[in-house]
């Protein structure tokens, strides 16, 4: 490629509140239209806002989990505009005072660790959602004054890659905080990435596009290498970019013109007159911070040093549930952490995506499960028969160490025992050793399978075949 992209990203999370920024009225998704309202979501004349506290604490959070400068002085600002989204005519937010400022985030990509430095977090209010029929447009006020914060990256990443690991990790934060839960493709967070191109050595900025309301990671990813590709052919046919809004067509796999932009708009900011500059105080910002829960990092950190691999981490990573469920049977002794993540992300996994279950809809206990990854990890149970415990675990949450009993599965482990039916086994069959040791490998085999026989099946077999070699070794 002959021109290096420059990518900033402004990310919108629906905070997960009780109620929304400044009014009473419930925040909820999928209720019926216009039913979550109250007299001040609609606009309506004479009522006041009243500024959510937990949404301040949210605030707080995440501007510490960015390595923010917190201001403990809460203002509010007044951006002017006429849409029929906007009730009041005007939105409240944090154009002039953001709750956070100058942080950062180290992202792990496959060229290393790459900083991207943060601008800004701010608080404010979500607009109502339209429904364009036609030449008729239907609008719901339902989400009219959700709680949002708005995190605005500086034009730090050079790749697709580097933007999607970058909405990856804000994704997991604001989860893992569990100050919102996520869900972009029901709007809880949405994204407008803005990218240009530039010859590489060059400092001069292109001119810039931006594509608005990405509903994926997958689709970061996907809608930065198409416009990458189509304004690098356009700059290398002598064509100029045009600053636009675009869109990006999941189905066509392409981004598309919304409108062209011409001049900045003026939104004629002005300070807020119904919300008084609020002094946090030093313990409210502490209490805040010190009640957060544990950072996707602070895991990681945790997990790479208990056994597992960057990549397993990064898998866990991607799922908060998973990654506290798993986090809890470690807790509780679990003795091989590669056995419980083998077990968790593949058939526990799959099991429940293919019954499209949450992992607290699993019959039985984080103990129980602790129990069996024990059994596995101990060879009492080899791995044909874990997997027929585990399938009736799954079906009812019957214990496993019971289904074992039950079952007579238990493997033979002890050394003495094992012994035992192999000296038997090795008197039975003074051809097979004869074989083996003029250099027929599959003799080994047949006797491997005749000590599994003699022992029902219970034998530990990479035991057996270690003490059989012994023995044969001494019969030389």
């Amino acid at each position: 490629m002959n021109f290096e992209p420059v990518i900033g990203i402004e990310i919108h999370v629906e905070l997960k509140t009780k109620s929304k920024m400044f009014s009473s009225a419930p925040v909820s998704f999928g209720a019926s239209p216009n039913t979550e309202t109250v007299p001040y979501d609609l606009g309506c004349p004479g009522t006041m806002p009243v500024l959510n506290k937990q949404a301040v604490i949210y605030g707080i959070r995440v501007a510490k989990a960015l390595n923010m400068k917190i201001d403990q002085l809460v203002q509010f600002d007044r951006k002017n505009y006429f849409y029929t989204d906007l009730p009041k005519g005007y939105q409240i937010t944090q154009q002039e005072h953001p709750i956070g400022s100058n942080g950062y985030l180290d992202l792990r990509t496959s060229q290393g660790v790459k900083h991207i430095g943060i601008e800004r977090v701010h608080m404010e209010e979500d607009t109502a959602k339209q429904l364009h029929l036609g030449d008729m447009t239907l609008v719901d006020y339902n989400r009219a004054g959700t709680p949002l914060l708005e995190v605005v990256s500086m034009p730090d990443m050079r790749s697709a890659e580097e933007a999607m690991k970058y909405v990856e990790a804000i994704h997991q934060i604001v989860t893992f905080l569990d100050v919102s839960d996520g869900k972009m493709e029901e709007g809880s967070m949405r994204c407008d990435i803005n990218i240009s191109l530039r010859p590489y050595g060059s400092e001069k900025l292109g001119t810039k596009c931006e594509i608005k309301n990405l509903n994926s990671i997958a689709n970061v990813r996907a809608a930065l290498e198409y416009e990458i590709k189509r304004q690098s052919e356009l700059l290398l046919q002598g064509e100029t970019i045009s600053q636009e809004t675009r869109r990006y067509d999941e189905s066509l796999k392409k981004t598309s013109l919304m409108r062209v932009k011409t001049n900045a708009v003026d939104y004629k900011y002005f300070r807020e007159p119904n919300i008084l500059p609020i002094k946090l105080s030093d313990s409210f910002v502490s209490e805040a911070i010190d009640s957060m829960g544990k950072l996707p990092e602070e895991y990681r950190i945790e997990f790479l040093h208990k056994g597992l691999n960057d990549k397993e981490v990064e898998v866990l990573l991607g799922d908060k549930d998973f990654t506290f469920y798993f986090n809890d049977v470690v807790n509780i002794g679990c003795k091989s952490v590669k056995t419980l993540w083998n077990y968790l992300m593949g058939d526990i996994s799959a099991y429940l995506n293919k019954d499209m279950l949450k992992i607290s809809d699993l019959k039985f206990t984080k103990e129980q499960l602790k129990a069996f990854c024990d059994m596995v990890s101990q060879g009492k149970i080899n791995s044909k028969q874990a997997k027929e415990v585990l399938n009736l675990m799954l079906k009812d949450g019957t214990d496993p160490q019971k289904i074992v009993k039950d079952l007579g599965m238990e493997q033979i482990s002890d050394v003495a025992s094992i012994r035992a039916i192999v000296d038997k086994v090795l008197n039975e069959n003074e051809q097979s050793i004869h074989d083996f040791l003029h250099g027929k490998d599959r003799a080994l085999g047949y006797i491997v399978g005749q000590v599994m026989k003699e022992s029902r099946g219970k034998a530990n077999p990479a035991l057996a075949k270690k003490t059989i070699l012994a023995e044969i070794e001494k019969r030389k």
